[in-house]
């Protein structure tokens, strides 16, 4: 269990305090405006009203005390730099923070961020992929070539093992899962048998998977 600190409660903070506190996380939200705050305590029992960018609120919050504390005012830059440069001042030990230009990320990093995130461009680069190639249902970036791919079996795998397919020789792809509804079989063996509807979860190269995935 982590220790995490959510500054901001647009819909990407709200969205990711929540799913920090599923995974049994120990989350406290902040937020300037009180009616946001006031939405968000019925889920989150460590709520406060703060404008982060006033050096004696961030104090306050006893940043140096979180695992991850994330800044969410991305709408805001100007604020998003403020807020981040307070919690560098504070003691934060990793601070993430969420924006939308390259630009912007250089800014943050230079005063203080671990790290940066883009969501709205994680998503519409996962929907491309998705809506542009045949059969991709869903993928995990990696590097600028490489991800983890949800695709279909061939029909010619159905009733042949994994190792009979070999597919890391034939395709250039390494099979780390299977997927069978909503059901996910972790590292499946060599002798594991294809079934009908089953797909596939591969690392490799996206030309490599997507000449695969066209096929099925």
């Amino acid at each position: 269990m982590k220790s995490v600190l959510v500054i901001g409660l647009g819909r990407f903070g709200r969205h990711l305090a929540t799913k920090m506190q599923e995974m049994g996380n120990d989350v406290m939200v902040v937020d300037k405006d009180p009616e946001l705050v006031e939405l968000a305590s019925a889920r989150f029992t460590d709520c406060s009203i703060g404008d982060c960018t006033k050096e004696p609120v961030v104090k306050s919050l006893g940043v140096e005390n979180f695992d991850i504390c994330f800044v969410t005012t991305g709408e805001d830059f100007q604020s998003s730099l403020v807020i981040t440069a307070l919690l560098k001042r504070c003691g934060a030990r990793k601070i993430v923070a969420k924006t939308t230009q390259d630009i912007q990320e250089e800014l943050l990093k230079t005063i203080g961020a671990s790290e940066v995130v883009y969501p709205e461009r994680e998503i519409a680069e996962r929907v491309a992929v998705r809506y542009n190639a045949d059969n991709i249902f869903d993928f995990i970036p990696l590097t600028e070539d490489v991800a983890i791919y949800e695709i279909p079996i061939q029909k010619s795998w159905v009733g042949n093992t994994i190792v009979g397919v070999d597919v890391r020789k034939k395709h250039n792809i390494t099979i780390i899962a299977i997927k069978q509804g909503e059901r996910l079989h972790a590292t499946p063996g060599p002798n594991y048998v294809f079934r009908e509807g089953d797909h596939i979860m591969v690392l490799g190269r996206s030309s490599d998977v997507f000449k695969l995935a066209s096929r099925a």
